[in-house]
């Protein structure tokens, strides 16, 4: 990331705003089998390649969790890098993932508003769609999320080394 990139503020929402995420990423078998066993998940549709074979997708499918926390990902720069989540909400998983597949995201603005406990925030309200390289739609998920105005943004400058 740049220096001039600092993610957006409150004020720079609108609602109805559609925002592509620049980045997209592909999730590998290394993704897959290390999220599925850091989160102690031991259905072994995510790793065993063999038991995958007799299911219906006859390979191993990539962890939903891992999906919703990667396409989140995707989406920070544009919507939460100044921001806390305040939850999530409506998670559809309508089509499979597959390690190898190049995941995307879009969100839409649903709405804005101002906070009332913390006048130096906002919270904004979108629609996250993933989506394959090929249009196919992974995931759909909304969030609210509490934004610094800019005015009160922490500093983002990372500090200077000495000497």
């Amino acid at each position: 990331m740049s220096p001039e990139s600092h993610g957006r503020f409150f004020e720079d929402f609108e609602a109805g705003e559609v925002i592509q995420h620049a980045l997209g990423r592909t999730v590998t078998q290394t993704d897959n089998i290390w999220f599925t066993l850091l989160t102690n998940n031991p259905n072994p549709i995510h790793f065993d390649s063999e038991y995958a074979k007799k299911t219906e997708f006859k390979q191993p499918l990539v962890n939903s969790c891992f999906t919703l926390a990667l396409i989140m990902g995707l989406s920070v720069e544009d919507i939460s890098r100044n921001a806390v989540n305040l939850g999530w909400e409506g998670v559809e998983l309508p089509a499979p993932v597959f390690e190898g597949e190049t995941l995307y995201a879009q969100t839409e603005v649903l709405e804005k508003r101002e906070s009332k406990s913390r006048p130096h925030m906002g919270i904004v309200r979108v629609r996250t769609t993933g989506y394959k390289h090929d249009g196919t739609v992974v995931i759909r998920f909304q969030r609210a999320v509490m934004v610094y105005k800019k005015a009160y943004a922490p500093a983002l400058a990372p500090p200077k080394p000495k000497g």
